[in-house]
């Protein structure tokens, strides 16, 4: 009976020895990660290796110092990654950022006065950010950046131009259908 007692203690402290190690590589491996966190957020980029094999909490990181240093293209094609293989809790934030990614963008076009230019990519913001919502319906930051985007471009009703043709009516104007009332003399 004696042997089977210290038996039992020697695999206890075994078992609670592989557990310590294990979630000390654990820990080790968080302060990894968040070193390269806050690397990102001092501005200074990573290496691609180091994301070899990270978490898409970093992979979303990156995107958004990537945004932030105007290097759009790099940032649209971490967004697009994290979107394939992102877990569904980070679906929302994914395409949250990747919202904002369209509405830098389009800023910037605006204030360069390509408004063409911004146009469809403000259209695209709206949709990233309704996706976000979709995912997560009390996502209030999304809410508010499409509130932001709405404002920018609002969405126009379209009209069946056979349907009223055919019936005779007019043609509603451009004006009656925006939101509010129009200033000044028409």
């Amino acid at each position: 009976m004696r042997g089977l007692t210290h038996g039992l203690l020697w695999a206890g402290l075994l078992t609670a020895l592989l557990v310590g190690l294990v979630q000390g590589a654990r820990l080790y491996r968080l302060a990894g990660q968040n070193q390269l966190i806050e690397q990102l957020l001092a501005g200074r980029d990573v290496e691609v290796e180091d994301l070899a094999d990270a978490p898409p909490s970093l992979r979303m990181a990156r995107a958004v110092y990537l945004r932030k240093a105007g290097r759009y293209d790099d940032a649209l094609a971490t967004l697009n990654v994290l979107l394939r293989q992102a877990p569904p809790a980070l679906q929302a934030q994914a395409r949250y950022n990747l919202g904002n990614l369209y509405m830098a963008q389009a800023q910037e076009k605006l204030h360069a006065g390509n408004i063409n230019d911004a146009t469809p990519l403000v259209g695209l913001a709206k949709q990233a950010y309704r996706d976000a919502l979709i995912a997560e319906p009390g996502y209030w930051d999304a809410k508010y950046n499409l509130e932001v985007a709405m404002r920018l471009l609002p969405e126009m009703d379209r009209v069946n131009s056979g349907d009223e043709a055919d019936d005779g009516r007019e043609k509603t104007q451009l004006w009656t259908t925006l939101p509010g009332f129009p200033r000044g003399l028409p």
